[in-house]
């Protein structure tokens, strides 16, 4: 069964309206501009503003990139691939993540728009702030945006980029599998850690 609408590359008409057509286009280069003058300030802030001890920020860095895995799979299993009953939430989910299944190609609508990323960031910093105060979450947050930002390049490059490789060719094939052999599977882009937790990985990988 075919799971796409169209594998070209193009990018369908979402909205009416001109404005809100506008800014469902983002070009993969924008999380980078907006996320990594952030990280950078968040760091600044928390090695010399928090005086957090420099093994401290490491730890804190990796462990925000790690809590990003979940928090990747979480999102694209239960909120991206969330089976709406009411015609107007299809379409909400749809405009969400659904389009890009349709039009996997789509070169526009593969990493997250700002409306939806900036908010979110915003989101999760302040539940960072609320459970560890604000000199770690200082250093925890730019770890998990650092994560985050790995997913969004990870994601338009194993799609629009002949990448091979033992890491990133095995992440495309992986991810192709997703799009055109098993969508309830494969909910891993940057890592099938959780995958293989939950039991939501493929059998085999083959290149």
């Amino acid at each position: 069964m075919k799971l796409y609408v169209s594998n070209k590359k193009e990018t369908p008409r979402m909205f009416q309206n001109n404005a809100l057509e506008f800014f469902s286009h983002v070009h993969w280069t924008v999380p980078l501009i907006i996320f990594i003058p952030v990280n950078a300030a968040f760091l600044y802030f928390g090695t010399v503003n928090f005086s957090v001890p420099f093994n401290t920020v490491i730890a804190l860095f990796v462990l925000g990139m790690f809590v990003w895995t979940f928090t990747e799979y979480v999102l694209h299993r239960f909120v991206f691939h969330y089976h709406a009953k009411h015609e107007w939430s299809r379409k909400l989910f749809w405009s969400f993540h659904g389009v890009h299944h349709d039009y996997p190609s789509d070169p526009l609508r593969l990493v997250m728009v700002p409306s939806v990323s900036i908010p979110l960031a915003a989101t999760f910093y302040f539940l960072f702030v609320f459970i560890m105060g604000w000199d770690y979450a200082a250093a925890f947050t730019p770890g998990f945006l650092t994560a985050y930002l790995f997913y969004d390049m990870t994601h338009y490059a194993v799609h629009h980029f002949p990448i091979k490789g033992p890491l990133f060719g095995y992440l495309r094939t992986y991810h192709m599998r997703h799009h055109y052999n098993a969508p309830d599977l494969g909910y891993g882009v940057s890592s099938p850690l959780w995958d293989v937790v939950f039991r939501t990985t493929f059998h085999k990988i083959t290149r």
